[in-house]
């Protein structure tokens, strides 16, 4: 899914394809791959191996060296539209790393292309190749049962052919790669099969397995948020289940449909079934119309791309599907998951740092001492900077991470929470690496702001140019882009004092409590929050954070904005914009609407230490009802009270 695919990948494979050695065998080759050779340094055998239900899979197995056998696995999962490929060019800038890199580290390394893409029957050429193998090898939106069952399998295959060691197993993978690494995680030593039973995942000749490490990066934890964000998810509660899809929310239109079209056609080079693919040739499969109910995604994203009423039996079976069987949010959670180190991102639309967040806050008040490490900065889908010296980091942090689980090398790595801030322009450095126990831990202090006035929003929407410009699509990806910082119609806007002084630099989610009085038609409501900085002057803007929120009635409601890292310099003036509409990032309504806001706070969470006049001490959250604090908030209110209290 990320934009950019590797490009140099041809020259590579025309490498890594070599004749069979002499006396090599089928049945000495790791899954049977019969097109084996040294490449890079390091031994690889790639062609296409069947996965559990005979679903061909072109895959790639590299090792250290010819034969090298009982060794740690580490298994990389290509992102949404992407191919094995991912992996595959020693020069890759994946932030998992590549499996050359791996391999010298003295790892097996398995990569292969999801079903349902490119060479795993994903182009008509894969699928002519081999018509009744792939008869239902389409795409099933990472579903556990089956995407996540192949992972599974084929990592049994290579573990009883004595290539790797059933109890070093890591996993890791970006975006689609990764939602599925966090399912794997979460099952641990469990497999899914098509009726949703859990049974102890084994080997085919029955070895009993389990996942020893895992990194997903910038993962989802639940699809239907991810999607279509209802704002019930709070980074300093625990998540009650469903109640992220009730109601549903609002649709993020332009990934929506952008990654529905990236599984579709191509949009930059790639290379399936070993040629090189001219953009906008097929390389992915959806099930066809009415072959398959438990994955028609044409027919669930043309629903859901209908809006509102959420009512209809459709809505509800994809509800079903998307959180039951593609959201490890809720994989039974009756045991602890892997090892996890997660990393997303501040300025990533697609999956913020709330969903790896959501998952944390219930394990770690679940399971304290489970090995946890997260990492949040400005990096992955569209917007994110991606800064190499960033992604470095994060890429030293996976390698010790497997060292020590899968190797039981170096020291046990930090666990917590790892964050850089964004900074612009995009080229400058990050600050940080700033590090606390948990999330709420990283501000020390808020800055808090009030409004008692009445100030109404409408389902009208905003100015066209602002929404293109920090679209994620639309708007080319600049997370730094600028624009005007003139009133926007139909919509509630609240302005603090300018920063003052050193400034303060927001590290969280800001928390928007108040009061709504909602009229229109039931059901349509919705608000689109967007976090400004002002510059100087008060012509131009660039956006810090934003967040779509969906009310159902008149109440006192508390939300949330993505969270970021943030300096407002000296001069610069925060400024709260609620609207009725983000187009075309979010869906508009069907019907009209108007929601008057009293009584708005503002809470901004910040690195800096109370003044006890600008930077306030952190307030106790505000909990909606069902929710549980979340580890770590207590002691971040405890830790900030007391530097103003002999003030």
């Amino acid at each position: 899914m990320r934009a950019g695919r590797l490009s140099a990948l041809a020259s590579v494979l025309a490498a890594a394809c070599l004749a069979a050695p002499a006396g090599a065998t089928a049945a000495g080759m790791p899954l049977g791959l019969g097109t084996c050779g040294q490449n890079q340094g390091v031994y690889q055998c790639s062609g296409l191996a069947p996965t559990f239900d005979g679903v061909p899979l072109d895959t790639t197995v590299t090792l250290p060296r010819q034969g090298a056998g009982d060794l740690p696995l580490v298994v990389e999962l290509n992102g949404f539209g992407n191919s094995k490929y991912e992996y595959l060019d020693p020069s890759s800038q994946a932030y998992t790393g590549n499996a050359f890199d791996w391999a010298k580290r003295g790892y097996a390394v398995l990569t292969y292309t999801a079903r349902g893409f490119w060479g795993s029957c994903g182009t008509p050429a894969a699928r002519l190749a081999s018509p009744s193998a792939c008869s239902k090898g389409y795409i099933r939106l990472a579903d556990v049962r089956y995407e996540v069952r192949d992972a599974q399998y084929l990592i049994g295959e290579l573990v009883d052919q004595g290539v790797a060691d059933p109890a070093r197993i890591g996993v890791t993978g970006d975006s689609y790669g990764g939602g599925q690494t966090f399912e794997l995680a979460a099952l641990r030593n469990r497999v899914m099969l098509p009726d949703g039973t859990l049974v102890q995942w084994r080997s085919p000749r029955g070895v009993p397995l389990h996942i020893a490490a895992a990194a997903p990066i910038i993962p989802w934890t639940d699809l239907v948020y991810a999607a279509a964000p209802n704002g019930r998810t709070l980074s300093y509660a625990v998540t009650p289940r469903n109640v992220d899809s009730n109601p549903i929310g609002v649709q993020k239109v332009t990934f929506t449909a952008g990654v529905y079209g990236s599984g579709v056609v191509s949009t930059g080079p790639g290379q399936p079934v070993g040629q090189p693919a001219q953009t906008g040739q097929p390389i992915g499969w959806f099930a066809p119309p009415g072959a398959d109910p438990d994955s028609d995604v044409t027919l669930w994203l043309g629903r859901s791309t209908l809006g509102e009423p959420y009512i209809d039996p459709t809505i509800g079976g994809v509800v079903n599907q998307l959180e039951n069987y593609r959201s490890a949010y809720y994989i039974d959670d009756s045991e602890p998951p892997a090892p996890l180190l997660v990393g997303n991102g501040f300025s990533d639309d697609l999956f913020p740092i709330g969903e790896s967040l959501r998952y944390a806050n219930r394990l770690k008040t679940m399971y304290p001492r489970a090995p946890l490490s997260l990492w949040y900065f400005d990096f992955g889908h569209q917007r994110g900077s991606n800064k190499p010296a960033d992604r470095a980091r994060l890429l030293a942090a996976i390698h010790a991470w497997f060292d020590h689980y899968l190797r039981d090398r170096g020291r046990t790595p930090r666990q917590g929470v790892t964050a850089m801030t964004q900074t612009c322009p995009r080229t400058a450095p990050s600050a940080g690496p700033f590090w606390a126990p948990t999330f709420a831990q990283l501000a020390r202090g808020e800055v808090r702001w009030g409004s008692a006035a009445a100030q109404t929003i409408l389902s009208v929407p905003g100015n066209p140019s602002v929404g293109a410009a920090i679209d994620p699509v639309a708007g080319g990806g600049n997370d730094c882009a600028t624009t005007s910082a003139a009133a926007e119609p139909g919509t509630a806007t609240y302005e603090l004092p300018a920063a003052r002084g050193a400034g303060y630099t927001l590290l969280g989610a800001p928390t928007i409590v108040a009061s709504l009085s909602v009229a229109g038609t039931p059901g349509a409501a919705q608000i689109a929050g967007r976090l400004w900085d002002v510059g100087p002057g008060g012509d131009s803007q660039t956006l810090v954070a934003r967040g779509l929120f969906r009310p159902t009635a008149d109440g006192r409601y508390v939300w949330q904005l993505n969270a970021n890292g943030w300096k407002f310099a000296a001069g610069h003036v925060p400024k709260l914009e609620l609207l009725g509409e983000d187009p075309p990032y979010a869906r508009p309504s069907n019907g009209s609407f108007s929601i008057t806001v009293t009584r708005l706070e503002l809470h901004l969470p910040v690195l800096n230490v109370p003044d006890c006049r600008v930077v306030l001490p952190i307030a106790p959250p505000a909990l909606p009802a069902g929710y549980q604090i979340a580890p770590g908030v207590r002691a971040a209110v405890r830790s900030s009270q007391r530097f103003c209290r002999s003030r």
